[in-house]
């Protein structure tokens, strides 16, 4: 899952961002609204986190302009003032829900994993052929036996599984699984894909993970024949 968080206090985004790495997630920052709004045009996100007092651009007019653009991503509102007519103004500008400051760490992730459900509500388990991932209580199965995932392969499998039988590129899964900023020149994909493939492909006889080479990784069904 990819989150954008768009917040002036930088200390406060660094702290929203790295919260969100250790679960998993690949988060970008941007610290004005005119950035932020230039970023969610440009790049698809699974949720975005905006403080609504922004400078430049503050977070109800950008989410304004969101909306009338068809850009539907669920968008959790930041801010200081938590009267009951900041939130329902909030919520009525398009947000779909609300944190106010200052917040725990617990809570931001309880929220930000709402709005994910809410988005995908019939797909909290995915399966292909004996390979079971359940979004909720975070765990993988292959045929049966639990497959002990660290965070970033845990969100690359739910990738591959999400776009069963579609060739991601290097780029693609970069963008997604890490961050706006990626340094595409390291090689962090091929050694997670590895990790990966050791914990859900080795010893089992049909391989689930393919390697397109040149491009880059598809998860596919095995033919009903083999």
């Amino acid at each position: 899952m990819r989150v954008l968080i768009i917040e002036d206090e930088k200390r406060v985004a660094s702290f929203m961002r790295r919260s969100l790495l250790e679960i998993g997630y690949a988060a970008d920052c941007a610290y004005d609204g005119e950035e932020g709004l230039k970023i969610a045009q440009g790049t698809p996100y699974d949720a975005i986190i905006l403080d609504l007092m922004l400078p430049k651009l503050d977070g109800s007019a950008l989410l304004k302009t969101l909306r009338k653009l068809g850009i539907a991503t669920p968008v959790l509102a930041v801010t200081a003032k938590g009267t009951v007519h900041d939130r329902v103004a909030g919520l009525n500008h398009g947000c779909d829900d609300y944190l106010v400051k200052p917040f725990a760490v617990a809570e931001l992730i309880a929220r930000v994993r709402s709005l994910l459900r809410r988005r995908t509500p019939k797909t909290s388990t995915l399966q292909v052929a004996d390979l079971v991932l359940d979004t909720t209580a975070r765990c993988v199965t292959r045929a049966g036996k639990p497959a002990t995932l660290t965070a970033k392969e845990f969100s690359l499998l739910e990738y591959l599984m999400r776009n069963v039988g579609q060739t991601l590129t290097r780029t693609m899964i970069e963008q997604h699984v890490w961050n706006y900023n990626f340094d595409s020149g390291t090689n962090l994909v091929e050694v997670h894909m590895s990790h990966l493939r050791s914990k859900v492909d080795r010893g089992y006889p049909t391989q689930l993970i393919q390697t397109v080479h040149g491009i880059g990784y598809v998860l596919k069904e095995p033919d009903r024949d083999s």
